[in-house]
């Protein structure tokens, strides 16, 4: 897994977005500055505090999850569409390398990009807030399994995109939107009963939840939960996100093998 090919196709995918910091990471800590002014330090100082939490604190978990999830599904998506439009991605498929090998390190490269846009955004709120981690190692590993879990569906994304267009479709318009309604900026406590429900349906809200409680300790889902699940909750949860991740980069693999959307 870790052969002389596997990294110097990791390493290849790291460069390519590290050595463009002005379109990598000065974006998401530019955007952040501007939700944490805004909602934080304006709206904040008119809404109440939300489970104990200033509002500012309460929105930083899920701006981590909005700015992480989305430069890791956006890296592996433009990757492989970049790589097939261009048919450089060949050279990688007639390497010695195995589809699990490829798959990997696209995937590990991508979730890289999420987990340094993660911390640029906590470093922003800090400027903004005392945040603490409650959790850090629980906070870790979430983070690792939802930005390889959206890096996965990027490569998804990448082989199935016929241009450009179609990758800021998927990304401004369907991860974006469910992240805004994941509870992103309020709880689940505040919605009414039927919308509570709804919300529930969202895969977002277990993924905003998750970090929130890395950091604060707080969950939502674990309000509504029954009390006797409530120990082992945390650890359930991010089971499924887990399993959930190894099934997607499993798809992404047999894509690989089949040549879907790689021989177009």
């Amino acid at each position: 897994m870790f052969s002389v090919g596997f990294r110097a196709l990791f390493r290849r995918e790291v460069l390519r977005f590290v050595r463009r910091p002005k379109n990598t990471f000065m974006p998401p800590a530019i955007t952040n500055v501007l939700y944490f002014a805004v909602f934080g330090v304006i709206l904040g100082n008119r809404i109440n505090e939300i489970a104990g939490y200033d509002y500012i604190v309460f929105i930083v978990p899920g701006l981590i999850v909005l700015g992480a999830i989305s430069n890791a599904f956006e890296n592996a998506s433009f990757s492989i569409f970049h790589g097939r439009w261009n048919e450089y991605i060949h050279e990688t498929l007639t390497s010695p390398l195995s589809y699990g090998e490829m798959v990997v390190a696209y995937v590990g490269a991508s979730a890289m990009r999420g987990i340094i846009v993660g911390i640029i955004i906590a470093a922003v709120g800090r400027a903004f807030t005392a945040l603490s981690v409650k959790h850090p190692l629980y906070l870790l590993v979430t983070l690792v399994v939802i930005t390889a879990l959206f890096a996965g569906f990027g490569i998804i994304g990448g082989l199935i995109a016929r241009d450009f267009d179609d990758l800021t479709v998927m990304n401004q318009f369907i991860i974006r939107p469910l992240v805004f309604f994941g509870a992103v900026f309020y709880s689940l406590e505040t919605l009414p009963g039927i919308w509570r429900q709804v919300s529930l349906l969202n895969p977002m809200v277990l993924m905003v939840d998750r970090v929130r409680y890395g950091f604060l300790g707080y969950s939502d889902l674990m309000q509504v939960a029954p009390a006797s699940y409530e120990g082992v909750m945390p650890l359930v949860s991010l089971a499924v996100l887990t399993v959930l991740t190894v099934v997607v980069v499993g798809i992404d693999v047999y894509l690989f093998k089949t040549g879907y959307g790689l021989t177009d």
